[in-house]
């Protein structure tokens, strides 16, 4: 019996102090529960994340319509998706919230999950196999995660390709993460120890400094460990790019970019620091430029956020064009479950690369690790050091531990080779 009997929700916070939405899904005495994390940098084109921007008015609007959910099926994402759909009317869930659409259909496959017996991943996956994504750690950063005098890069990211298991990839990011605050120190003596909304190191420096911190973090820890670490950034290029002046504008650098500099600047970086990974390496509308960029790169993902916010018909755009070759997927960004797995199943049909991604405002909710694995990501981007962060990352623990128990064998390691030469 998967019918959905009842649903309650509540306001809570998030790791940056903001309002979210907490939901219970009832199925009897089944209970499913889901928070919906927020990003500080949003794309133009995301699901909106609470009725009239507020938590508290969508919880309101939630008990009210919430009838419309009573007897649905808990564990038919796509269901649930139309049923969402239609009660709110709109292309951007503007009316009951995509942060209400998120945490309901999460805490429905929750409920789910308990009812069936089966993790959250299979049954994403619906019989698919499975293939567990290594963690993508951000390790030292600025831009909008951060504060005055910090990078104009938003994300300097650690990624641990020859890794052979979770744990010691995760215990790659998390040396590299020490070893950055090691470099640091001896840079500047006066460095407080400070860090940004996601947990990364957050110095005074510039992003040329920045960048050869991480590298030397980065070559230090592969040494030690024996495999091969990789370098990622994520630009976060809307928030430089001044659409009046049509310049990309690094403000800690005092330099503006054109768009063929920009182009050219992140072709150089990706060249010098042998680039694994770059996210918006052009702002949110520039898809010309991101097929230009991707049609001079075969050896590192150029990822969409902004460009794709997780929406099928924008990803079909960028297909069509051949902008870039990977994706963020961020449930909340579409809104429901269902919309985001039909996102996924588009890159899968088309090979883009999928990373299933943390906000910067997030909870301590485990799912992205099974949203992660169900979705065929083949890494999880989900910070290195905080609650909210260890939370995804600890499931990813206990999923490779439970599958070994069950099948006597470890889950096959997603490998990013897959998409680039």
């Amino acid at each position: 019996m998967t019918k959905i009997t009842d649903i309650k929700s509540r306001l809570i916070y998030n790791s940056r102090g903001s309002e979210t939405i907490e939901v219970d899904v009832y199925v009897e005495d089944i209970i499913g529960t889901a928070s919906s994390p927020a990003g500080a940098s949003v794309g133009k084109f995301e699901a909106v994340s609470f009725r009239n921007s507020q938590c508290n008015d969508t919880i309101e609007y939630l008990n009210e319509y919430k009838s419309h959910l009573i007897g649905a099926d808990c564990s038919d994402i796509f269901a649930l998706k139309n049923i969402l759909k239609d009660a709110d009317k709109t292309d951007n869930y503007s009316n009951i919230g995509g942060s209400a659409a998120y945490a309901i259909s999460l805490a429905s496959v929750d409920a789910a999950s308990q009812i069936l017996n089966k993790p959250i991943y299979e049954i994403l996956l619906n019989g698919k196999t499975a293939e567990m994504p290594l963690p993508l750690g951000n390790v030292l950063g600025g831009g909008m995660h951060a504060g005055n005098g910090s990078t104009d890069i938003q994300e300097f990211l650690s990624y641990p390709l020859g890794a052979n298991s979770i744990h010691s990839g995760i215990q790659a990011n998390l040396l590299v993460h020490k070893e950055i605050k090691k470099i640091i120190d001896k840079k500047d003596s006066k460095f407080s120890g400070g860090k940004g909304d996601e947990g990364a190191w957050a110095p005074q420096l510039s992003n040329t400094e920045a960048l050869e911190v991480a590298q030397e973090a980065i070559d230090t820890v592969s040494d030690a460990v024996g495999f091969e670490i990789r370098l990622g950034l994520d630009v976060a290029s809307s928030s430089l790019w001044v659409p009046d002046k049509e310049l990309y504008v690094y403000s800690r650098e005092n330099k503006s970019r054109t768009t063929e500099e920009q182009i050219s600047y992140v072709l150089e970086l990706i060249e010098k620091y042998n680039l694994i990974y770059v996210e918006d390496p052009l702002h949110e509308e520039a898809f010309s430029d991101f097929t230009e960029l991707s049609s001079k790169n075969d050896n590192c993902l150029i990822v969409g956020d902004d460009l794709f916010v997780t929406n099928t018909s924008i990803l079909q755009k960028g297909i069509d064009q051949n902008a870039g070759n990977a994706v963020i997927l961020k449930v909340n960004q579409a809104g429901a479950l269902g919309d985001a797995m039909e996102f996924a199943n588009l890159c899968n049909k088309n090979n883009y690369a999928i990373i299933a991604s943390h906000r910067s405002g997030d909870t301590v909710d485990r799912h992205l690790a099974h949203i992660a694995i169900g979705s065929g990501s083949v890494m999880m981007k989900s910070g290195v050091v905080g609650g909210e962060r260890i939370s995804k990352i600890n499931e990813l623990l206990r999923i490779e531990e439970t599958n070994f128990i069950k099948n006597n064998v470890s889950m096959p390691i997603a490998r990013v080779k897959k998409y680039v030469s």
